[in-house]
């Protein structure tokens, strides 16, 4: 017996609702250097904002440092400025070839904003969940409300999104739990 089409669209929506949270996470600073944080910083390329990843190579040489190197060296300044506006706590330093971004040591406070942030990004991330929980649910009744679903099939679908929803929400869980875990240990 195949998936029921509601059922199958909701599992799709879930999906995405996780893989944007972790997206979002990604960007978090956390005690560590991480390309994440810079590779979607946009700049100004000839009158085209371009993300920073496709402007040049981005390395971590040491764990609090973040390199980047232009493609070319003409847009250096222009990558300077936008990592700049940024607002990651460190100036970029410019040696006229590359980008060295010297990240600080976090402090207790701002560890403690970045994991408020994070489980509200979380919390977001369940609300999607739940939206897309009622939405399923809205379809199946109208899927019986035209004949196309018994009462008991209508029920049986109703109790698989909810066990579709519980699923993912213990995946946000242990997203938010992994995640608050990184930003506030040392």
């Amino acid at each position: 017996m195949s998936k029921n089409p509601i059922l199958v669209e909701c599992e799709e929506r879930f999906d995405k609702s996780v893989s944007h949270l972790k997206h979002q996470l990604v960007s978090i600073r956390t005690g560590r250097a991480s390309a994440a944080l810079v590779e979607n910083i946009r700049v100004d390329y000839y009158g085209t904002m371009t993300p920073i990843s496709q402007l040049g190579s981005i390395s971590i040489p040491e764990p609090r440092q973040i390199m980047i190197k232009p493609f070319d060296a003409g847009i250096l300044k222009e990558i300077g400025r936008a990592v700049a506006k940024a607002d990651l706590g460190a100036a970029p330093q410019d040696d006229g070839k590359l980008l060295r971004i010297e990240l600080p040591a976090l402090s207790g406070d701002q560890r403690k904003k970045y994991a408020a942030k994070v489980k509200e990004l979380c919390e977001e991330a369940r609300v999607a969940l739940r939206n897309g929980r009622r939405d399923s649910n809205k379809a199946a009744d109208a899927e019986k409300k035209e004949g196309n679903l018994t009462e008991d099939e209508n029920h049986k679908l109703h109790d698989d999104i909810q066990a579709l929803l519980k699923d993912y929400e213990k995946r946000v869980d242990d997203i938010l739990a992994a995640k608050s875990k990184e930003v506030l240990e040392d």
